[in-house]
């Protein structure tokens, strides 16, 4: 997932508000068997556990162009298969194929010491065994010309480009317990800090994702880096620039130890021997599968995530608590309901980390389906219950949301909030490659768990961060949503809001519905 823009904007005009849902509309209802049965079957017969251990601890991390991305997707399809469903490999493109090995870091001067730290997805390799080398840290170069001066000495050198944190503790624990004068003291120190590492960076002429590449050209043993979170023991695990030497992220703690042994004259050595395959080009798919429907079959209810993950933990909540929602969502369907009135389709999307991808793909290549579709619900924000859902911009969205959610128990609803008509996401997750192209799309937003700080694209995004419990509610929710958007007679409303100006008076444009990128070169 896209973190930065997932949520988006409101309307100031024109918007019906933001409605918690009553809880008297509940007590109204009407006893709807198939509801009871979703109800029944999702909680006396769950397979959440069961397809989260197939897919986080068996297969693992899901890197775009690794095997084990290609193992996922044929697990899904087979998952499916054995459920009764029509299911396929869809290939869309190419991209860099490469498997993660281990990584061992060790400081073997001043003292040795085991480091935390992994290499970056699609980093080269080291030699066999390790190679030792200095550590020092990035030039705070003056001038463009400084730097390139200072740039030769790197040569069978780690070089350290990230900035040294003044403090390893998350801000929360300075305020709950540092005095008020020594938590403005920190903040400003940091803030004084980010600043002169910007400028840092800045004065050697090129940019953060340049660096790597000329550190590499100089000679450089290797890049290290800590991209941290703010969160003991979380750090971002991103993709590397170089090509020829590894690059490296080491936890902030220790990568702490080596900036101010480095700066205090100390010398010191690391050893790193990070094993990885550079395996060509792999083919790119997306995994789908559908329920056929019946009296509308050619009409379709999709049920969205992406299957693909950065490599630094195994992609449990992002996206893999938003897969095994749907295929649950999906299992719950089929045994419930085996013959719906329009067509299930649940795309298992590929290489969404790199640009929506796989959905984008999707519909680029299936034109034919885009005055078709229902509906689109996508999940793909972590472990927690859902708790927004907006209407996106189209324009009667409160009609047919609120009608399906009517038909929800309390207990699956009770603390969802609606905001309708809402604002068209420009980006973000899976959904916007629907809405961009007109098509009802919805982001089945949840609750955090710390999402943000802790698991998104970190080392910490891992199985036992699934809370089960919120997991059953959404896949309870989605069956029953996907099952009410199914039954209804027509096709929704697809009318669209006026956008409102923006800052410069001119009139806000729908989102650009764009291609994929089908090729890593």
């Amino acid at each position: 997932m896209r973190f930065n823009t997932t949520i988006t904007k409101t309307i100031a005009n024109g918007v019906l508000g933001v409605a918690l849902l009553s809880s008297t509309l509940s007590l109204a209802q009407k006893q709807d068997a198939i509801v009871d049965a979703i109800v029944k079957e999702g909680t006396t017969n769950s397979q959440l556990r069961n397809y989260a251990f197939e897919l986080m601890d068996v297969i693992g991390p899901r890197l775009v162009g690794t095997p084990q991305m290609m193992q996922a997707h044929n697990w899904v399809k087979d998952q499916y298969a054995s459920m009764g469903f029509e299911s396929r490999n869809e290939e869309y493109g190419t991209w860099k194929a490469w498997e993660r090995g281990t990584t061992q870091i060790t400081m073997t001067s001043p003292r040795i010491k085991s480091l935390e730290g992994m290499q970056l997805a699609w980093s080269p390799a080291s030699k066999k065994g390790g190679v030792d080398g200095e550590v020092v840290v990035l030039v705070d170069a003056k001038t463009k010309a400084d730097f390139e001066a200072w740039l030769p000495s790197v040569k069978g050198k780690y070089v350290l480009i990230s900035m040294h944190q003044p403090t390893g503790r998350p801000d929360y624990q300075w305020q709950n317990f540092a005095t008020e004068e020594s938590y403005a003291k920190m903040k400003e120190e940091k803030a004084t800090a980010e600043k002169a590492w910007a400028t840092r960076i800045k004065n050697t002429g090129y940019t953060a994702k340049e660096l790597p590449k000329v550190l590499e050209d100089a000679g450089a043993a290797g890049v290290v880096m800590s991209y941290w979170t703010g969160i003991m023991g979380a750090n971002r695990i991103f993709g590397a620039e170089t090509k020829k030497v590894p690059t490296i992220d080491i936890a902030v703690e220790d990568y702490g130890m080596l900036y101010r042994l480095a700066e205090n004259g100390k010398k010191p050595r690391i050893n790193v021997n990070a094993q990885s395959k550079d395996l060509g080009t792999a083919k790119t798919y997306n995994t789908i599968a559908e329920l056929k429907g019946g009296e509308k079959a050619d009409e379709y209810v999709i049920l969205s995530a992406h299957l693909d993950s950065w490599d630094g933990g195994t992609g449990a909540t992002d996206n893999g608590t938003g897969i095994i929602t749907m295929m649950e969502a999906a299992r719950i369907l089929k045994a419930v309901l085996p013959n719906p009135k329009r067509t299930i389709l649940i795309g298992n999307w590929g290489s969404e980390e790199q640009g929506l991808n796989g959905s984008r793909a999707f519909v680029a290549d299936h034109p034919e389906l885009h005055n078709k579709i229902q509906v689109v619900f996508n999940q793909d924000n972590g472990t927690g219950r859902v708790a927004n859902i907006s209407g996106q911009g189209f324009l009667n969205s409160y009609q047919y949301i609120t009608d399906w959610l009517y038909a929800v128990p309390e207990k699956y609803k009770k603390e969802i909030k609606t905001s309708f008509p809402g604002s068209p996401s420009g980006g973000g997750s899976d959904h916007v490659s629907f809405v961009s192209k007109d098509i009802p799309g919805f982001m089945m937003s949840s609750l955090s768990w710390g999402y943000g700080n802790y698991t998104w694209h970190t080392n910490r995004d891992t199985a036992d961060k699934i809370v089960y419990d919120d997991v059953q509610n959404n896949a309870i929710l989605i069956a029953i949503m996907a099952y009410k958007a199914s039954e209804e007679k027509e096709l929704v409303s697809r009318e669209k809001i006026v956008l409102p100006l923006d800052n410069k008076g001119e009139r806000q444009e729908w989102p650009e519905s764009k291609g994929p990128k089908r090729t890593s070169n």
